[in-house]
């Protein structure tokens, strides 16, 4: 559990984590998750003994709009349909913050109400930006919730290359839900998930 004594330190640390990830060979990867616009692959997490996750697609909107929807904040609560609630608790700069957010239950309640308190960070990567973050330790415990833990996350939003009115998007999510879950079912419910955020993220883009 990382502690937020100092957090262009933390924020540098989590950059570099996500562009390691973003390095690895595709070979390493493999395929938890196809639909026609997105892509989600899996591979074992080096943090903890679940899976570290990646998706992709293309989405049809410049970089900094499409992170600035992803990015925490008030435009973030609007439009992803997995977040029930979303308060930024500490601002540190305008691109640094620590966000407290809860999420719907999932797979008939199966996995129950989760609670997130991460440190978020948002900077210039290549021709693009990065969003990233990770969780915090934080005391207080909303009531009816199960705190869940993000290692090292993100994603790289990056102009296409022969169209600057596209952006290819890429995530990479490795959530600790903890609790008694069955491993099969956070399988299906991560890749799931992110299958959803695209599609949630295109809707709002397309409005």
């Amino acid at each position: 559990m990382e502690t937020l004594t100092d957090a262009p330190f933390l924020a540098t640390k989590v950059k570099n984590t996500l562009c390691q990830y973003h390095s690895i060979k595709d070979d390493k990867w493999r395929i938890a998750k196809k639909t026609k616009d997105v892509t989600v692959w899996r591979k074992p997490s080096e943090e903890f003994s679940g899976y570290l996750y990646k998706a992709q697609g293309v989405m049809e909107d410049s970089t900094n709009n499409i992170i600035d929807y992803i990015r925490p904040g008030p435009r973030r609560l609007h439009w992803d349909s997995l977040i029930t609630s979303l308060d930024i608790i500490e601002q540190f700069e305008e691109n640094c913050c620590v966000v407290r957010y809860t999420t719907a239950g999932q797979l008939f309640n199966l996995i129950a109400p989760r609670e997130f308190v991460d440190f978020s960070y948002t900077t210039q990567y290549e021709e693009g930006l990065i969003s990233c973050g990770i969780s915090v330790h934080y005391e207080e415990v909303t009531p009816q919730f199960v705190r869940a833990y993000n290692h090292p996350c993100g994603w790289f939003c990056v102009p296409l290359k022969d169209s600057p009115d596209q952006s290819l998007l890429t995530g990479y999510i490795q959530t600790d839900l903890r609790g008694m879950l069955p491993q099969s079912a956070v399988d299906t419910a991560m890749a799931s998930t992110l299958v959803n955020f695209f599609g949630d993220l295109r809707k709002v883009l397309k409005a």
